[in-house]
């Protein structure tokens, strides 16, 4: 049997941050219980069971009287909770006992077996689709029944522009993001993104006017090879450390077509954890001593 088949216990806080380290990009399932609570203990023969069906995904169990600073790290107010995390991000979450929400939500996010990526392609990182701020999202020249939010979720709705061929829109993230790299996915007939310019963290809307005029953080040329299912264009990983929101002008297309269409977007990165000076030890001196 597969050591990560079972249930690891959390005996203690130090513990918790090292098993998110050590399972990599692996799926990450938390459960959060308690001893006097009645569904936790009805639904943790469920739990063990899935820990035997889903070998490649890493479960944990956290006791929320054992372990408070955790929880109250984690944000846990009512038992059970699960956890979801990939590359020490959290990516979902449930509370009740309801085993086979559970389960779908395994399925959901634990991607292929053996995948690297976690789902995304890239070691270490995953889709922030889920840390996107939808309601601060928004996007100039778009056609009414083909929209951003089209193309921001894999299926056969797409995004297209209106009344020529350039698109400017912003991504909006729930908490600070790093972002490595992008999937950007276009059909072969010309209508695919060439010149795109990237913006951060900008405090006004831009027009377009703005965003042919400023200096973006990044400029993408791109190819056919870029714009296929599979194909992963890295962005400049040092330069985005610290977004909260992303702009993207899209200044033309690659056949000089009259419209340009994007099927899908994948933006590819982790959270930025905040530090906690708490969590350091002292290695010399006393508070309040200066070094």
């Amino acid at each position: 049997m597969a050591a990560n088949s079972i249930v690891k216990t959390i005996s203690e806080d130090s513990l918790f941050k090292p098993e998110l380290v050590n399972a990599g990009t692996k799926l990450v399932v938390v459960d959060f219980t308690a001893s006097w609570c009645g569904p936790c203990q009805r639904i943790a023969p469920e739990v063990e069971k899935l820990s035997r069906k889903y070998p490649n995904v890493v479960f944990l169990k956290v006791d929320v009287e054992v372990c408070q600073e955790t929880a109250a790290k984690q944000g846990v107010s009512a038992m059970p909770t699960f956890q979801f995390f990939k590359s020490q991000t959290k990516v979902d979450e449930m509370t009740g006992a309801d085993h086979m929400m559970l389960e779908n939500k395994i399925k959901q996010w634990k991607g292929d077996d053996g995948e690297e990526g976690g789902g995304c392609g890239v070691k270490g990182h995953v889709d922030l689709h889920s840390f996107i701020n939808k309601s601060g999202c928004e996007s100039l020249n778009e056609d009414n029944e083909h929209t951003l939010a089209d193309a921001l979720s894999k299926g056969p709705a797409y995004l297209q522009s209106d009344c020529d061929e350039q698109l400017l829109f912003t991504i909006a993230f729930n908490q600070p993001v790093k972002i490595h790299s992008i999937k950007l996915q276009a059909p072969n007939d010309g209508k695919a993104p060439k010149t795109i310019k990237l913006f951060i963290n900008q405090t006004k809307t831009l027009d377009f006017d703005s965003a042919e005029q400023f200096t973006p953080i990044q400029t993408l040329e791109l190819t056919a090879d870029d714009v296929k299912d599979d194909s992963i264009i890295q962005l400049k990983y040092v330069k985005f450390q610290n977004v909260q929101n992303m702009t993207f002008f899209v200044k033309d297309n690659q056949g000089d077509e009259e419209l340009t269409v994007i099927n899908y977007l994948c933006i590819i990165g982790s959270t930025v954890d905040t530090t906690n000076m708490q969590d350091f030890k002292r290695i010399s001196g006393k508070k309040g001593e200066s070094h």
